[in-house]
């Protein structure tokens, strides 16, 4: 079976559908060859071009994806370009193989293969797949996708908005923006605007109608078609070499099949709309840039603004916890006669080195006297001492309410400012440490006076731990601690460290290691 054209003599051998599947009469379409610059398989519809395969280049119709199959059972095409000649055929080399070829009463070209084992006509291909399929469903300039949807090529638009939001691309679509090449002709300024006019690469698409051909390399494609102002496309095959469209382009179609990528298809547009997608890159990357900056400089202010919040809260915390503390103080004080700052440092001799006594842990006892005569022992809280405030209180509020010969005597304190001071009665030996870690001291100390100093100790604990009316755990109780009077008498003294207890607790837990 051939198919043919004789161009010089005017003939065509076509293949012709019946009007209906059951009426044999002539049909409304036709299959044939058509040479046009590139011969192309095609189907007509009441003399209209209805289908085409795509150009042929030597292989196969590029366009006509399924038909691969067919093309290594015998398919082939000849083209005698000076004869002006061109015809398709089958022939097969399996002679047992029955097959034919119609078209059908719809206008699909169809071949069929007999199946001996379920006696019955098998379908190989079709050349209607989707309405993709019609030519110029989209229109000029228009793509037509595998969901039978239409949309135009980049720098294009549609030329009837309410006909393709009804779902209708016929119509096609139209530059928006003109070549420059064709500005630079209508300005009189000549020349094709080679540096104002790029191409947009399409992949994988359905080549458009009507290409011309050119048998230069694949290099000069290009460059070629700048030359030419009318060109508004190209692409390349081997088997054809470069192919040009000026003009509209008509049945451009996206192939849905995977691993397909039978072609490049360069689209010539202005620069101005190439720059678009590279601006509108740029756009979307700055914009992304810029609002990661600003999230991550709002999330650091925010985070510095939570972080002066916490410390403004910390600091109100401590001012409060301050201020009651403070008030603790002035409410437990007030029950003690209380000293003026210059009363006691007269009494001091405004803290003379010489009327040092000693040092504790939470400040410096000087020796002292009254307007009245009378001998005191001041102990200075000292302002570098973290805890000093808080022993101070424990210290006033313990040994205001102990009365007991073998317990140091409270006169009174003074709370002026930043200065805390406790005024207790005079002790003229010092501390017992003073008499047993002294050489030339330790002497006086015989077993009487040393067992007298056991006793006065042990009432002291004894009334601290349950004849007192509260129940206190000295917990700092050593040499130093214990003050001998004229009579070398002891009495327990310092008591910062000390824990009250109910009167009905037997333990209780502490939040600090303390003691010597």
């Amino acid at each position: 079976m051939k198919i043919s054209t004789d161009v010089k003599k005017g003939r065509q051998v076509e293949l012709k559908s019946w009007k209906s599947p059951s009426d044999p009469s002539d049909g409304n379409f036709s299959f044939g060859i058509e040479p046009f610059n590139i011969p192309e398989g095609i189907i007509r519809k009441n003399n209209q071009l209805y289908f085409r395969t795509g150009p042929w280049n030597g292989n196969m119709f590029l366009g006509s994806i399924l038909m691969t199959a067919v093309y290594t059972d015998g398919f082939y095409v000849v083209a005698d370009n000076q004869q002006q000649t061109f015809y398709m055929a089958f022939e097969y080399s399996n002679d047992s193989m029955l097959i034919y070829c119609e078209l059908n009463s719809q206008g699909k070209f169809i071949e069929r293969r007999w199946d001996a084992g379920k006696g019955n006509w098998i379908n190989r291909y079709s050349s209607f797949q989707t309405d993709c399929d019609i030519y110029g469903y989209c229109g000029a300039f228009g793509i037509c996708d595998s969901s039978k949807r239409c949309s135009c090529i980049k720098g294009f638009k549609p030329r009837n908005i309410e006909e393709w939001s009804r779902g209708n691309g016929s119509s096609g679509c139209f530059r928006t923006t003109p070549l420059q090449c064709q500005r630079d002709n209508t300005n009189g300024s000549g020349g094709a605007g080679q540096g104002d006019d790029g191409f947009l690469k399409l992949m994988v698409k359905k080549v458009p109608a009507f290409p011309v051909r050119s048998s230069i390399i694949n290099g000069d494609c290009k460059d070629q078609c700048l030359e030419n102002c009318s060109c508004v496309a190209y692409a390349y095959d081997a088997g054809i070499g470069c192919m040009f469209w000026s003009g509209d382009l008509i049945d451009v179609q996206k192939f849905s099949t995977s691993g397909v990528d039978l072609y490049d298809l360069y689209i010539r547009l202005p620069s101005s709309e190439l720059d678009k997608g590279k601006n509108t890159k740029v756009i979307v990357i700055t914009t992304v840039i810029a609002g990661i900056v600003v999230i991550t400089i709002s999330a650091l202010f925010l985070w510095c603004r939570m972080a002066k919040q916490r410390e403004r809260n910390e600091k109100r915390k401590h001012i409060k916890h301050k201020i009651y503390r403070e008030n603790s103080i002035g409410v437990k004080l007030q029950q003690l006669p209380l000293f003026n700052f210059k009363q006691l440092a007269i009494a001091t001799n405004n803290f003379n080195h010489a009327k040092k006594l000693g040092q504790g842990g939470f400040g410096l006892v000087y020796k002292g006297i009254l307007d009245d005569g009378k001998e005191i022992s001041v102990k200075r809280l000292s302002k570098a001492s973290g805890q000093g405030l808080e022993e101070f209180v424990n210290e006033v509020v313990v040994i205001s309410k102990l009365q007991h010969r073998n317990l140091v005597r409270l006169f009174g304190c003074c709370v002026d400012r930043e200065e805390k001071m406790l005024v207790y009665e005079y002790m003229p030996n010092k501390s017992l440490d003073s008499f047993i870690f002294d050489p030339v001291k330790q002497k006086i100390l015989d077993w009487k006076k040393r067992f007298n100093i056991i006793e006065g100790i042990s009432r002291g604990l004894l009334y601290l731990h349950r004849d007192s009316r509260l129940r206190i755990i000295h917990r700092d109780l050593k040499a130093s601690n214990v003050l001998l009077d004229r009579e070398l008498n002891p009495k327990i003294s310092d008591f910062g460290m000390a824990r009250i207890f109910g009167g009905n607790e037997n333990q209780a837990n502490t939040k600090r290691v303390v003691g010597t």
